[in-house]
Formats: C-alpha cells, sequence, structure tokens
C-alpha cells in the first residue's frame, strides 16, 4: 500500500508561514546546492496533495512547474470548482475520501505539502504515515500553526534528525504501527 508522506518546514516555534500566508522565512535556509533531501524525497513520489493557499503562494514566487512538471499527478484541496490543468485537479470533496482511493491505487508514495488545515485534516484522520519536518533556526512568534489543536494523540517512531550548515534541523518520524 502507497503511504502519505508530510515534507514541510516550520519555524522552531511551530508556524509553517508568517501571517498572510507570507513564507519568506525559508530564504533565511536557502544555500546554493542544498535541497534537504528534496529531490531524492520526490523521486519515491508521484501524487502531490496540497491545500489552495499554499498552491497559491508557490505558484506566484516559483511558478506552476514547481507541482505539476508531468510526472506527478497534483490535488490542490480547495472550496472552489475549478477545470484540471494539465495532471492539477482542483479537488473540493471529502480529503479522507481522496487519500484512502488514492492509497488504494497502485503507484509511488502520496506527498502531502501543506498547509495546515490539510495536515491536520489528514493528522485527526490519522492518514499521514511519515513526517519529515524541517525546522528552520527563527522564532516567528506568529502565523499559522503547523499542528492544530483538536487532533488525537498519535506515537510516532523515530527515524532519524539530521543537521545542516544553515541550522536547519530535519526530523523523521514514522506512525507507530
Amino acid at each position: 500500500m502507497r503511504k502519505i508522506s508530510l515534507f514541510i518546514a516550520t519555524s522552531l516555534d511551530g508556524y509553517i508561514a508568517k501571517p498572510n500566508n507570507d513564507l519568506s522565512f525559508l530564504k533565511l535556509v536557502e544555500k546554493e546546492g542544498e535541497d534537504y533531501g528534496y529531490t531524492e524525497f520526490t523521486k519515491e513520489i508521484d501524487t502531490l496533495i496540497i491545500g489552495r493557499k499554499t498552491y497559491d503562494y508557490v505558484l506566484s514566487e516559483i511558478g506552476a512547474s514547481h507541482y505539476d512538471n508531468g510526472q506527478r499527478d497534483v490535488y490542490v484541496i480547495t472550496r472552489t470548482p475549478k477545470p484540471k490543468i494539465g495532471r492539477t485537479t482542483f479537488y473540493t470533496g471529502s480529503l479522507v475520501d481522496l487519500v484512502e482511493r488514492l492509497k488504494a491505487k497502485s503507484g509511488k508514495h502520496i506527498y502531502c505539502d501543506g498547509g495546515a488545515e490539510v495536515i491536520n485534516e489528514l493528522l485527526k484522520n490519522d492518514l499521514i504515515d511519515e513526517l519529515i519536518i524541517s525546522v528552520v533556526p527563527v522564532l516567528l512568534g506568529n502565523g499559522t500553526r503547523l499542528f492544530q489543536d483538536g487532533r488525537p494523540e498519535q506515537l510516532l517512531e523515530f527515524v532519524t534528525a539530521k543537521t545542516f550548515e544553515t541550522g536547519l534541523v530535519q526530523l523523521k518520524y514514522k506512525r507507530k504501527e
């Protein structure tokens, strides 16, 4: 069965975005030639789930090809129906139904790239199998929290911790069986 992985960066105090969905704090750890394992990670992925606000931000900052590169299916979780663009589907149905359907299909793994509403809905339903969290050495003090209240407790199994010259620490956990 396919697994769903969260691969995301957060501030040390647990924010994945500053107010107004601002992700500029990620630039603090940009380093030429360093992608923090992203390329290696995405080799095992053929499906991406992302919230609409995160999708819109990446679209404006990087461009659509960052997600829809012709190599994977992209599901943008949204409340506003839009026509499909390439391999990008704007999905308005039940996130749980979508993930269960995707997990049942054969293929590579599924990548969740946020945002917080999507992540927390998946966590509430115990659907994330692996968490790869890159901690950026900054205290933002405000913004969008990675983990919201109202989720059940979940035990995780530690896999690895890796440190980088930029001060970023990458933690990897898997769901405890």
